[in-house]
């Protein structure tokens, strides 16, 4: 796979409870690494896509298990920046077998929240065949909103293909006003656009996929899909709507990480020529490999993981819809 895909944002430390219980009486935890962002450069990754991560680390353990984790799996670390000043971050994940687990983050003042405009205006983007942004590193601080803004704006200008998931952290922003036009603007500028139902609630006042997808192809986005849980995915593009369904699945595991399992599918799929339905099918099927397994990123697929388990695994009818 020749297509190599930009990314940028916060990985972390991240400590996964062994039992079910309260954070605070937890004793045991798993160490594994996390991050939306990360999660979608290692999805990429094993899909046999080239990556580039630019992020901000401290001189810590977990800087450094993170660094190692980027190298072991194949991410591009030329643009992993340490800071002198500043630690990693880290979140603690409960452990659940119902709805979505507790997380607790640790990352006030981190070393990825001090990324600035200097620190990405010497990317070279002629080297890039797309961008994927979030919206959790501008939440982090002023410095990164405005080198996200920057990296978007250089970007669209480029020509390069732009991928957001608005991935909302409220607690992060300081009211959600703020929110809403920081990541509506940033939206804007995107090409292909990624919102869950909740998200689409909060951002465009409306659960209504359709509603939602107007919103943002009438400010000139490409191409909407709206996540709409178990349902799959409604995608929007060119004044065609196409409703995809998701797979069956075992027990759920762990919801976290489900939509950035989402993104790299649906990315993968439109980078390599895939219709529309097509990538969102691949989105919907290692969404749903995501929730079965318990790490953040460790349970992404390869290639021949996810051709053989789209192949077997039956479609997710709607009750009272006849397969």
């Amino acid at each position: 796979m020749n297509k190599r895909v930009l990314t940028f944002g916060e990985p972390m430390g991240l400590f996964i409870a062994e039992e079910e219980a309260p954070v605070e009486d937890v004793k045991h935890y798993t160490m594994s690494l996390a991050g939306a962002e990360f999660n979608v450069a290692v999805g990429l990754t094993r899909l046999g896509y080239q990556v580039g991560y630019l992020t901000k680390l401290g001189h810590d353990p977990f800087g450094k298990a993170i660094e190692a984790g980027m190298r072991h799996v194949g991410i591009d670390t030329s643009m992993t920046i340490y800071s002198e000043d500043h630690q990693t971050g880290f979140m603690l994940k409960s452990k659940t077998e119902k709805g979505d687990p507790d997380t607790f983050y640790f990352r006030k003042n981190s070393a990825a929240s001090t990324i600035s405009i200097q620190d990405v205006e010497k990317i070279d983007l002629s080297q890039w065949d797309a961008l994927h942004a979030s919206g959790i590193l501008p939440a982090t601080s002023d410095t990164a909103h405005e080198a996200s803004r920057y990296l978007l704006k250089k970007s669209k200008a480029a020509g390069i293909p732009i991928f957001f998931d608005p991935n909302l952290r409220p607690a992060l922003w300081k009211d959600q006003e703020t929110m809403i036009a920081a990541i509506n603007e940033l939206c804007f500028m995107a090409d292909y656009v990624l919102p869950g139902i909740k998200e689409g609630e909060i951002l465009c006042g409306t659960r209504n996929p359709d509603e939602i997808a107007d919103f943002y192809l009438s400010k000139g986005v490409k191409c909407v899909v709206v996540k709409v849980g178990a349902d799959g995915a409604i995608a929007y593009q060119g004044g065609r709507k196409y409703a995809v369904l998701s797979y069956q699945h075992g027990p759920i595991v762990d919801t976290v990480g489900a939509g950035d399992g989402f993104a790299v599918g649906v990315e993968s799929g439109l980078l390599e020529g895939l219709s529309l339905p097509d990538a969102v099918q691949r989105g919907n099927a290692i969404g749903t490999i995501q929730i079965m397994n318990v790490s953040d990123n460790e349970g992404l697929p390869t290639r021949e993981q996810l051709m053989t388990f789209m192949k077997d695994t039956p479609l997710a009818v709607p009750e009272g819809v006849k397969a």
